[in-house]
């Protein structure tokens, strides 16, 4: 059967360093963290007083007072980031073969918000039910993707993905196969995620997940660092608008750039913690290095998962080294260091930063390096403090999760005249 290219038009970005994609990209750029002081909830019991929220988002600047109070923020911020996605790609919605059109949307917690605030307010009222009638549809994470078909009309495939840390990932590789297989010409895919609140913050403190470094904010999320301690979490939404190559020529749209392969693996070691030696990682980048049909040395840019967990860092770092060796080329940063840990919306985040730093010709940095961890091999090429000028043909972008859920997304500068 003919495969059909798939290629990435629009763009949307709701994040702690900016909330539109020109905002995020300069954040980015400039090595700006997005970390602060929680202002949500008092913090003063919780080891964590930190997060990456957002900044100046009013959810009414968007949508009405009645459409606001029926959605969970992660719906929100899923309906925004989408919106900027399908006006970046100057698609005319009316226009399209909608039933050709779908969405794969992910989560990692869904509305975590909504259930805590309903259970809260049912333990401390009289103990009578009054629940909200739209408790369920706030609060489970397919809703998000259904809220979007809706909204624009797409009747093809349309459900979510669930993998943690890697879920935005997986709907992006979902959403590739619906195109590259013809089963659709048109996809949203991305992740949103609102997971500062109490139960979040509570819960990944008992794991000792979340850095406590909370007399400096701005520099707790330190990748590959010696002294890191944890992940400070963030808040937001990536989205994107995937095409088949011949849909987005006919309309003369603006290519961003082409997905070369994807890779997909497992772990089976452990419900948190990483295979050491990188294993499921490592396995996860060869399948999509193989999957793309190029060599390893083609890669320019590996934008990792990166936490700044004193495991998962070391355990990246080795499966790079296994897949592309010692003395290699490839130039390796982690995101995270400047916008939190975004949990199930990271993946897709971090692709848009990829996709950037083809189209830009930049490589964000790894900020807040001090010194340099001995479990981190020196041979491998970590982008530290400063953005770096470089032409990129190809980046590989990493998300995994809890459950050994590994992904890896090949994006490619777009070239019109390649076939398969």
């Amino acid at each position: 059967m003919t495969l059909n290219r798939v290629v990435i038009t629009g763009l949307g970005a709701l994040t702690p360093l900016g909330n539109n994609v020109s905002d995020f990209w300069d954040g980015l750029r400039n090595g700006v963290s997005g970390a602060n002081e929680i202002t949500r909830f008092d913090t003063t019991k919780f080891k964590t007083h930190i997060a990456c929220e957002l900044k100046n988002f009013e959810a009414t600047d968007y949508m009405d007072k009645k459409d606001a109070r029926k959605n969970d923020p992660f719906i929100i911020y899923a309906i925004v980031s989408v919106e900027e996605a399908i006006k970046d790609s100057k698609l005319l919605v009316d226009r399209l073969n909608r039933e050709r059109c779908g969405v794969v949307w992910a989560s990692g917690i869904g509305g975590v918000d909504t259930l805590y605030s309903e259970i809260s307010d049912y333990n401390t009222g009289d103990g009578t039910p009054r629940f909200s009638p739209f408790l369920a549809t706030k609060m489970i994470i397919d809703m998000a993707a259904g809220q979007l078909a809706i909204k624009y009309g797409f009747k093809g495939a349309n459900y979510a993905t669930v993998s943690a840390c890697a879920s935005s990932a997986n709907a992006i590789i979902d959403a590739y196969y619906q195109i590259l297989l013809g089963n659709a010409d048109v996809m949203i895919a991305g992740g949103s995620e609102s997971p500062i609140t109490p139960v979040s913050i509570g819960g990944f403190n008992a794991m000792h997940a979340l850095s406590t470094r909370n007399d400096d904010c701005k520099t707790a999320s330190r990748p590959y660092d010696k002294d890191r301690d944890g992940f400070v979490i963030g808040e937001g939404a990536g989205a994107l608008i995937l095409e088949s190559l011949p849909h987005a020529l006919k309309r003369k749209a603006k290519i961003y750039a082409e997905i070369s392969g994807v890779g997909l693996s497992c772990d089976a070691f452990h419900i948190t913690a990483p295979d050491p030696n990188g294993y499921g990682a490592a396995l996860s980048m060869k399948n999509a290095i193989s999957n793309a049909k190029i060599r390893p040395t083609n890669i320019n840019y590996i934008n990792t998962h990166g936490t700044s967990t004193s495991l998962g860092d070391v355990s990246e770092i080795n499966a790079i080294k296994s897949v592309f060796g010692n003395k290699s080329k490839v130039v390796v940063s982690s995101t995270k260091s400047m916008t939190g840990h975004l949990l199930g919306a990271a993946g897709a985040i971090e692709a848009i930063a990829s996709i950037l730093s083809i189209k830009n010709g930049y490589i964000p940095p790894t900020i807040n390096h001090f010194t340099d961890d001995p479990d981190i091999d020196p041979c491998i090429n970590i982008l530290f403090n400063k953005a770096k000028k470089r032409s990129v043909n190809y980046v590989m972008s990493n998300a995994f999760g809890f459950g050994g859920h590994n992904t890896s997304i090949i994006f490619k500068k777009f070239n019109s005249s390649e076939t398969y």
